[in-house]
Protein backbone atom coordinates (compact mmCIF):
# COMPACT_ATOMS: atom_id res chain seq x y z
CA UNK A 1 0.00 0.00 0.00
CA UNK A 2 1.26 3.33 -1.39
CA UNK A 3 1.78 6.38 1.25
CA UNK A 4 -1.48 8.53 2.08
CA UNK A 5 -0.47 11.71 0.24
CA UNK A 6 -1.69 15.24 1.76
CA UNK A 7 -4.81 16.91 -0.43
CA UNK A 8 -5.18 20.59 -2.23
CA UNK A 9 -8.32 22.10 -1.86
CA UNK A 10 -9.36 25.86 -2.74
CA UNK A 11 -12.22 27.40 -2.13
CA UNK A 12 -13.66 30.81 -2.21
CA UNK A 13 -14.16 33.70 0.80
CA UNK A 14 -15.10 37.53 0.98
CA UNK A 15 -12.82 38.52 3.65
CA UNK A 16 -9.01 37.46 3.65
CA UNK A 17 -8.49 38.67 6.82
CA UNK A 18 -11.04 37.19 8.30
CA UNK A 19 -10.34 34.36 7.07
CA UNK A 20 -6.88 33.93 8.44
CA UNK A 21 -7.71 35.23 11.95
CA UNK A 22 -10.90 32.24 11.86
CA UNK A 23 -8.07 29.44 10.72
CA UNK A 24 -5.29 30.50 12.68
CA UNK A 25 -7.28 31.47 15.95
CA UNK A 26 -9.72 28.79 15.89
CA UNK A 27 -8.30 25.80 14.18
CA UNK A 28 -4.54 26.33 14.80
CA UNK A 29 -3.81 26.20 11.13
CA UNK A 30 -0.50 27.88 10.29
CA UNK A 31 -0.25 30.21 6.93
CA UNK A 32 1.84 29.57 4.17
CA UNK A 33 2.36 31.65 0.72
CA UNK A 34 -0.18 34.56 0.55
CA UNK A 35 -1.09 37.71 -1.08
CA UNK A 36 -3.61 40.27 -0.75
CA UNK A 37 -6.16 37.77 -2.79
CA UNK A 38 -5.59 34.36 -1.68
CA UNK A 39 -3.69 32.75 1.27
CA UNK A 40 -1.94 29.06 2.08
CA UNK A 41 -2.92 27.19 5.02
CA UNK A 42 -1.55 24.20 6.38
CA UNK A 43 -4.87 21.92 7.46
CA UNK A 44 -3.76 19.05 9.26
CA UNK A 45 -1.04 18.07 7.34
CA UNK A 46 -2.64 19.40 4.16
CA UNK A 47 -2.88 22.03 1.73
CA UNK A 48 -5.85 24.03 1.43
CA UNK A 49 -6.09 28.09 -0.22
CA UNK A 50 -8.97 30.78 0.75
CA UNK A 51 -9.06 32.92 -2.60
CA UNK A 52 -10.89 36.12 -1.94
CA UNK A 53 -13.60 36.24 -4.56
CA UNK A 54 -16.87 38.51 -5.34
CA UNK A 55 -18.74 35.37 -7.15
CA UNK A 56 -19.67 32.38 -5.16
CA UNK A 57 -19.93 30.52 -8.64
CA UNK A 58 -17.25 28.49 -10.49
CA UNK A 59 -16.62 31.61 -12.77
CA UNK A 60 -14.36 33.22 -9.96
CA UNK A 61 -10.34 33.24 -11.12
CA UNK A 62 -7.03 34.73 -9.80
CA UNK A 63 -3.95 34.93 -11.29
CA UNK A 64 -1.06 33.02 -9.96
CA UNK A 65 2.11 32.97 -11.95
CA UNK A 66 0.62 34.45 -14.93
CA UNK A 67 -2.47 31.94 -15.31
CA UNK A 68 -5.55 32.19 -14.54
CA UNK A 69 -6.79 29.65 -11.73
CA UNK A 70 -10.22 28.60 -10.83
CA UNK A 71 -11.23 29.88 -7.37
CA UNK A 72 -12.72 26.88 -6.37
CA UNK A 73 -11.28 23.48 -7.44
CA UNK A 74 -9.65 20.46 -5.71
CA UNK A 75 -7.10 18.23 -6.09
CA UNK A 76 -3.99 16.29 -4.70
CA UNK A 77 -0.35 16.29 -4.41
CA UNK A 78 1.31 13.73 -6.46
CA UNK A 79 4.90 12.31 -6.61
CA UNK A 80 7.15 14.06 -9.07
CA UNK A 81 7.02 10.78 -11.22
CA UNK A 82 3.21 10.28 -10.54
CA UNK A 83 2.71 13.43 -11.76
CA UNK A 84 4.28 12.81 -14.63
CA UNK A 85 2.79 9.13 -15.43
CA UNK A 86 -1.01 11.31 -14.91
CA UNK A 87 0.07 14.26 -17.34
CA UNK A 88 1.45 12.08 -19.83
CA UNK A 89 -1.89 10.00 -19.37
CA UNK A 90 -4.07 12.85 -19.46
CA UNK A 91 -2.34 14.65 -22.98
CA UNK A 92 -2.65 11.13 -24.56
CA UNK A 93 -6.10 11.02 -23.73
CA UNK A 94 -7.14 14.25 -25.69
CA UNK A 95 -7.81 15.89 -22.00
CA UNK A 96 -8.72 19.31 -21.97
CA UNK A 97 -6.71 21.05 -19.78
CA UNK A 98 -8.19 24.55 -18.09
CA UNK A 99 -4.11 25.29 -17.20
CA UNK A 100 -1.74 23.06 -19.19
CA UNK A 101 0.96 21.19 -17.42
CA UNK A 102 4.10 23.77 -16.71
CA UNK A 103 6.34 24.77 -13.86
CA UNK A 104 4.70 27.18 -11.91
CA UNK A 105 7.02 29.73 -9.39
CA UNK A 106 10.32 28.24 -11.11
CA UNK A 107 13.34 28.83 -9.30
CA UNK A 108 11.33 30.03 -6.14
CA UNK A 109 10.60 28.90 -2.71
CA UNK A 110 7.46 26.80 -3.17
CA UNK A 111 8.42 25.57 -6.87
CA UNK A 112 5.34 23.11 -8.32
CA UNK A 113 4.56 20.97 -11.54
CA UNK A 114 0.74 21.68 -11.93
CA UNK A 115 -1.73 21.00 -14.16
CA UNK A 116 -6.03 21.95 -14.05
CA UNK A 117 -8.96 19.29 -16.22
CA UNK A 118 -12.49 20.03 -15.32
CA UNK A 119 -14.61 16.84 -15.04
CA UNK A 120 -17.72 16.45 -16.61
CA UNK A 121 -20.00 18.92 -14.44
CA UNK A 122 -17.23 21.88 -15.17
CA UNK A 123 -15.48 21.20 -11.49
CA UNK A 124 -12.10 22.22 -12.03
CA UNK A 125 -9.41 19.39 -10.68
CA UNK A 126 -6.03 20.82 -10.10
CA UNK A 127 -3.15 17.77 -9.64
CA UNK A 128 0.38 19.01 -8.57
CA UNK A 129 3.84 17.86 -7.17
CA UNK A 130 6.80 19.63 -5.71
CA UNK A 131 10.34 18.40 -5.64
CA UNK A 132 10.00 18.39 -1.97
CA UNK A 133 7.14 18.08 0.62
CA UNK A 134 8.60 20.69 2.59
CA UNK A 135 7.73 23.21 0.16
CA UNK A 136 4.02 22.52 0.11
CA UNK A 137 3.56 24.88 2.69
CA UNK A 138 7.01 26.60 2.48
CA UNK A 139 6.81 30.69 2.82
Amino acid sequence: MSTLRPFHLAFPVSDIHDTKIWYTKMLGCTVGRESDRWIDFNFFGHQISAHLSEQSDVLAHNEVDNHQVPARHFGIILTPSDWETLSKRLANKGAEFVIKPYTRFKGEKGEQSTLFIKDPSGNCLEFKSFKSDKMIFAN
